[in-house]
């Protein structure tokens, strides 16, 4: 009777760490990523759709801000937005430039030049405990 009630809670307790292991949080697979390479993921979702380390690249507090229109969006709303256009590629050339990095900051400009007008990003990133994230993307138009 021992025996069986020991067993009892061992197998209970096996499958409560069992479950909890399954919930834990993912890896951050941009975690040791550099400034740089944040920026190159930025624009492969940005320009070529690719949402697959959205949940990772934008800092909890982002703000999005567009000009033309003077709008700002938060994380869940732009990673919506970015959702919703999955595998849409921009017909665009895109290059980025490191304007300014010093410290756990980063200033970058991305820029995707459509065939009629320009699009230019400017990039805040915060280096933190998960590695470089995106704080900040003010874009206008030209």
């Amino acid at each position: 009777m021992k025996t069986s009630i020991f067993t009892t809670i061992a197998t209970t307790f096996l499958l409560i760490s069992t479950f909890n292991s399954f919930a834990a949080e993912k890896a951050n697979p941009l975690k040791n990523m550099n400034s740089k390479g944040i920026i190159a993921v930025y624009l492969d979702a940005a320009a070529l759709g690719n949402t697959q380390y959205n949940e990772h690249l934008f800092a909890k507090d982002v703000e999005c801000y567009n000009t033309v229109n003077d709008s700002k969006h938060n994380k869940k709303d732009y990673t919506k937005f970015l959702k919703e256009n999955k595998g849409l590629q921009y017909d665009c050339k895109t290059t980025y430039q490191i304007l300014d990095e010093s410290g756990n900051s980063c200033i970058a400009k991305a820029t995707m030049e459509f065939a009629d007008f320009t699009r230019v990003d400017h990039i805040t990133l915060c280096q933190t405990k998960d590695g470089w994230q995106v704080s900040k993307v003010v874009t206008t138009y030209l």
